[in-house]
C-alpha cells in the first residue's frame, strides 16, 4: 500500500524528485525486511526495569564493563530479530510483479557497499538505542526517553518519509545528524542512488559517529 501511494504521487508531481520510483520502492522494502535493524523503538524492557526497580546495582557488581555488556545484548537482539525476518519479506518482495518488486543493486560494488553500510548502521543504532537507556538512569521514565528518541529517530532516519522527498533546508538537518546513517544512507546505497565514491565518504562518517557515540555513552 505504501509503495501504491507513492507510486500515485510519482505520477502527479510537477517535478520529478531526486530518487526515482524503482529506488523509493528497493527503499521502503528493505525498510520492512531490515526494520529490526533500523528501528529505535525496538527495546528491552529488562533493561528498563533493571535501571528504575534499582536492581542495576547487582550488574554494576558484576567483573565486566556494563556499556559493552548490554551493547552485546542489544546488538545480539536486533540480528536475531533480523534473520527471522528479513528473509521472508525479501523472498516475495523479489518475486512480485513490477512496479512493486525489489530488484538487485545496479552492481557488485553497491552490494558490498550497502552490506558494509548496513553492518555500522545498526552499531551505530545500537550506540543510539544505548544512550536511550542511558538516559533513563535519569529521567527515570522509559517512556518518556523512548518517545524523544524514537519519534526524533525514527524521522530524522528517514522511515517516515524518505530523506530525498523532505524539503532541502530539512534534509540539511538530517545530514547534519547521525540517525540517517541508519536506514537511509545503507538503503539508497544499495539502490544505486549514492554513487560508489560517496558511499565510501558516508561510511567513513558512519564510522565517526559510532566512535562519538560509544565514547559518550561510555562516559556517561
Amino acid at each position: 500500500m505504501t509503495i501504491m501511494v507513492f507510486e500515485a504521487f510519482y505520477a502527479n508531481v510537477s517535478n520529478e524528485p531526486s530518487i526515482t520510483l524503482s529506488q523509493l520502492t528497493i527503499y521502503i522494502w528493505l525498510k520492512q525486511a531490515f526494520l529490526a535493524f533500523i528501528a529505535l523503538w525496538i527495546r528491552d524492557n529488562e533493561l528498563f526495569q533493571l535501571i528504575t526497580t534499582g536492581n542495576i546495582a547487582y550488574e554494576l557488581c558484576r567483573p565486566t564493563g556494563l556499556y559493552g555488556l548490554w551493547y552485546a545484548k542489544l546488538t545480539a537482539q536486533r540480528l536475531s530479530n533480523a534473520a527471522l525476518r528479513c528473509f521472508p519479506v525479501l523472498i516475495v518482495a523479489f518475486v512480485l510483479p513490477q512496479p512493486y518488486r525489489l530488484t538487485l543493486p545496479p552492481d557488485l560494488t553497491s552490494l558490498v557497499l550497502f552490506a558494509i553500510a548496513l553492518l555500522f548502521g545498526l552499531m551505530l543504532l545500537v550506540s543510539i538505542s544505548m544512550l536511550l537507556y542511558i538516559s533513563v538512569f535519569v529521567t527515570m521514565s522509559p517512556v518518556g526517553s523512548l518517545l524523544i528518541f524514537a519519534v526524533a529517530g525514527e524521522f530524522l532516519a528517514g522511515m517516515v518519509i524518505p530523506v530525498p522527498l523532505m524539503p532541502h533546508w530539512l534534509q540539511t538537518v538530517v545530514y547534519a545528524l547521525p540517525f540517517h546513517y541508519t536506514a537511509d544512507f545503507p538503503f539508497r546505497v544499495y539502490s544505486g542512488h549514492i554513487p560508489a565514491n560517496e558511499a565510501l565518504i558516508g561510511i567513513i562518517v558512519q564510522l565517526a559517529w559510532l566512535v562519538v557515540l560509544v565514547l559518550l555513552g561510555k562516559k556517561r
